[in-house]
């Protein structure tokens, strides 16, 4: 057997080039049959004899199943596999089971890939040669036929749990925390006592609340649909040094077990957070067609079932006899988290969802078609996105479209504003306004007709944004419009109505000086000036009483012979500025007095 060594892996990796094996080969023109090349790792050489399968090689950490014969350049053979009964021989690359040189030649090999690879003496037996059949410094040949591979992966990254992948599963995805999976699995002590197994049909479990021991649901979320795999988990990722006791059928596992875990992924249903706080988890049970999704405004058609968490339906639409439900997105038609959740489904798809009553149907009772909803409860919905027509965007529609467009979604947003849904009217807004954007090709009449919508819709955007406290909001959309329209006197007065909220006075003011100056006689303009004029004057004793008290504290401190001299000191090397300050504070404190 080829277990003596030389010069081992950590030696080959800390070369000045630092490259993993294979690169080169995966860099240069692919080897054809008899064609010999130099790899990178020093001096190593590859004369490809038979192609492999595939493209995938294997890595060091991986176990290789290899046949090898190993013979000296005159033909001597020294060490075969195939005259060991014909067995091949497993490897645990990486590890130093062989000689380094023949390990940085198996991962450059495909699997059923057969190669003659010349090893250097300080990639095969060094100075010290082998048993006297192989002499010091001697260049070897062997040639090396790969069998097969088991990926192995250090899940934890501390050896805590080791996973090798018997079958690599269907797809390339992996569950996540919010998933449902249904797994199989068998639990076996070192000496083969079988401590746990699933029935043959498995369990199923969502991975955040985890299963069986810590190792199962680490292991899980990096395991693909279909995917077997052993693991081998230590006692700190198993059930620790107390062990588990028997109980109800329960084998019991000794203190410090290391546990072999046979596992497979059978299948996962993915869990969406579609609010990002858990209050609206969709649960795909069928996925759906294509990638489209609906976009706001679309008009959707759905069939559900509607339940409370005690399993009792009050409504279903398109079942048993029932027609489906139509209606479009974004309009408050059905409750907050079926609509955002339907927004996320495509044609075909049906899944779980389970709303949070935040977006559901509040802390108020409810009758439903076909039970009463209790305050605050937890709803669940059996969707299938039967149909959906999007709505047009703007780049597919033609100019008069566009301005059609932006009219209805304007009107459509002063109906709401009107009725006190202010968020719901600013997006509309935003999307008239997108309808006639600048970045649009309209003609001289129709770019007026653009514009006009344009600063209307930013206008009314902006007073949204005052009603819901976004007074940067508003900043920014008025500013949009005096950029168009310097002297728009709306625009001036709503921007100055969000400065003031922001304490940014000074601004207020030279807006409303602007808008007096296009309209000197608009009453809603005077009455915002009033209000200013009151803010600085209280701006201003706030300010006043301040200097007040920062002086008075320093009259206390400060000896009575000194104060003068220290006063006038301070005066002498402050700013104009700050000058003008400490005046203030000498009039504020003898007004105090008087």
């Amino acid at each position: 057997m080829v277990t003596e060594r030389a010069t081992n892996v950590s030696e080959i990796e800390d070369d000045e080039d630092d490259e993993e094996p294979g690169e080169v080969i995966e860099s240069a023109p692919p080897l054809k049959v008899g064609e010999e090349r130099e790899l990178s790792i020093s001096g190593l050489k590859k004369k490809l004899l038979k192609l492999g399968h595939g493209w995938e090689t294997p890595e060091l950490g991986d176990e290789a199943t290899v046949h090898y014969v190993g013979t000296l350049l005159d033909g001597t053979k020294f060490d075969s596999t195939r005259d060991r009964d014909d067995e091949p021989l497993t490897i645990k690359l990486g590890h130093g089971e062989v000689v380094s040189g023949l390990e940085h030649a198996i991962v450059t090999m495909k699997k059923g890939e057969t190669a003659l690879f010349t090893l250097p003496p300080e990639l095969g037996y060094g100075v010290a040669g082998r048993h006297g059949v192989v002499q010091p410094n001697s260049v070897v040949q062997f040639e090396v036929e790969l069998i097969s591979w088991i990926t192995v992966v250090d899940v934890s990254r501390d050896g805590g749990i080791i996973k090798k992948i018997m079958d690599k599963g269907e797809s390339n995805e992996q569950p996540g925390d919010l998933d449902q999976v249904l797994v199989k699995y068998r639990v076996a002590l070192d000496d083969g006592t079988i401590v746990a197994e699933t029935l043959e049909e498995g369990v199923e479990f969502y991975v955040k609340d985890g299963h069986l021991c810590p190792a199962l649901q680490k292991a899980i979320v990096t395991m693909k649909r279909g995917e077997k795999a052993k693991l081998v988990v230590q006692p700190q990722y198993a059930f620790g040094e107390e062990g588990r006791d028997a109980n109800n059928g329960v084998h019991s596992i000794p203190p410090g077990s290391v546990l072999n875990i046979d596992v497979e992924l059978v299948s996962f249903k993915p869990v969406i957070d579609i609010t990002g706080d858990s209050k609206v988890l969709k649960k795909i049970l069928k996925e759906g067609e294509g990638a489209v999704i609906p976009n706001e405004g679309a008009t959707v058609t759905i069939s559900y079932m509607a339940r409370l968490e005690d399993g009792t339906i009050f409504e279903k639409k398109g079942i048993d006899g029932e027609q489906p439900l139509e209606f479009i997105t974004d309009e408050e038609q059905v409750i907050a988290g079926l609509d955002q959740a339907v927004a996320t489904m495509k044609k075909g798809e049906r899944a779980i969802l389970t709303i949070h009553p935040d977006f559901g149907f509040g802390s108020s009772e409810v009758r439903q078609d076909l039970a009463v909803i209790p305050p605050s409860s937890n709803v669940f919905y059996e969707v299938e996105m039967i149909d959906f027509t999007k709505e047009k965007a703007p780049w597919e529609m033609s100019n008069n479209e566009k301005i059609e467009a932006a009219r209805m979604k304007k009107e459509e947003g002063n109906l709401l504003f009107k009725t006190g849904k202010y968020q719901r009217a600013g997006k509309k807004y935003d999307k008239a306004a997108d309808f006639v954007n600048e970045d649009g090709s309209f003609e001289d009449d129709e770019q007026k007709l653009a514009e006009q919508l344009r600063v209307s819709c930013w206008l009314n955007g902006a007073a949204c944004s005052l009603k819901l406290h976004d007074f940067q909001g508003a900043i920014k959309l008025c500013s949009q419009v005096l950029d168009i329209e310097f002297h728009n006197v709306k625009a001036l007065y709503r921007r100055a109505q969000a400065y003031m909220e922001t304490a940014d006075l000074v601004s207020a003011e030279l807006d409303i000086k602007k808008a007096l100056e296009a309209d000197p006689h608009n009453r809603e303009v005077k009455l915002i000036q009033k209000n200013l004029k009151q803010l600085q004057a209280e701006s201003d004793k706030r300010e006043s009483k301040l200097y007040m008290n920062m002086f008075a504290h320093k009259t206390r401190d400060t000896p009575v012979a000194t104060k003068k001299l220290k006063v006038e000191k301070a005066e002498d090397d402050k700013t104009d500025e700050e000058v003008v300050g400490m005046k203030m504070e000498k009039v504020a404190d003898s007004s105090a007095h008087a």
